[in-house]
């Protein structure tokens, strides 16, 4: 086989990569921003005992003498800045490589997250009541076996030392975790897209274009994965361009809603 026939099979698949790594980069860059702010509102508030400050971003973040359900999203936001620094940190691949004890550590940390913070957010969803209502509960359960189910099988095949497909299931678990930052990106997207609230109420926080963006947020990133895996074994060229196309659009559309979301909802508020 000619070296340029071998080149040409594999610029494809180098575009594709390429594509995902900025795709990450700009993911990484506004889930440490996102960190940021809630180490900024939540915890600042949090230690100075300024718990009402919490409901300026949710709703039913403090409720008065609902000790348990306080504590509860308390931990939900403790787990959520571990996760959104400790995750990312765990699919760099010269973290993997260089330091591989801390690798261990944090994955214990994080996979230990994912299981509390998927009970702390049924909690949150069913007794308390999630401010979608009805649907966003139902949504927010779905995303939260996704993220067992993901971090079941993320531990198991860790264990078994099968790691290429203990890292399929890492990137699915980071993808299921990253569901509520996704909503939130998505949804200021959507918002400077159409200059306001179109296709949902704003006071009950409910509506059809909210329930596209629980989809958008919640389900299809996990599902997403196993498309690319797919293309990278594939040795369709055309698949491989088109869901490169595919993952530049959506970097795009994800970087226009991270900065609107930085100026206009988490730095604004730290």
């Amino acid at each position: 086989m000619s070296s340029s026939v071998i080149l040409s099979k594999e610029k494809p698949l180098k575009i594709l990569k390429t594509s995902v790594n900025i795709w990450f980069i700009v993911v990484i860059t506004g889930q440490f921003i996102f960190a940021l702010y809630i180490m900024g509102l939540y915890g600042i508030s949090g230690i100075a005992g300024d718990f009402e400050r919490w409901n300026e971003a949710s709703g039913h973040g403090y409720v008065e003498k609902d000790f348990v359900g306080n504590i509860f999203f308390g931990l939900h936001i403790v787990l959520a800045a571990i996760i959104t620094i400790g995750g990312p940190l765990q699919l760099i691949k010269k973290v993997r490589a260089k330091f591989p004890k801390f690798h261990r550590i944090n994955g214990r940390i994080y996979i230990s997250a994912a299981f509390l913070i998927s009970i702390a957010g049924l909690y949150l969803a069913w007794i308390r009541s999630s401010v979608g209502g009805l649907i966003g509960s139902i949504f927010i359960t779905i995303n939260g076996i996704f993220i067992i189910i993901c971090a079941y099988n993320t531990i198991k095949f860790a264990v078994s030392r099968k790691l290429k497909i203990h890292r399929k299931w890492a990137i699915r678990l980071f993808l299921a975790m990253s569901g509520v930052w996704f909503f939130r990106v998505f949804l200021m997207l959507w918002l400077t897209i159409n200059q306001g609230p179109v296709g949902f109420d704003m006071e009950s926080f409910q509506g059809p274009a909210l329930n596209m963006l629980y989809v958008f947020s919640y389900i299809l990133p996990v599902l997403f994965a196993n498309f690319y895996f797919r293309a990278k074994k594939s040795k369709s060229v055309k698949r491989k361009f088109m869901l490169s196309i595919f993952i530049v659009l959506l970097t795009g559309c994800i970087a226009i809603g991270t900065f609107s979301a930085t100026m206009g909802m988490w730095l604004p508020r730290i």
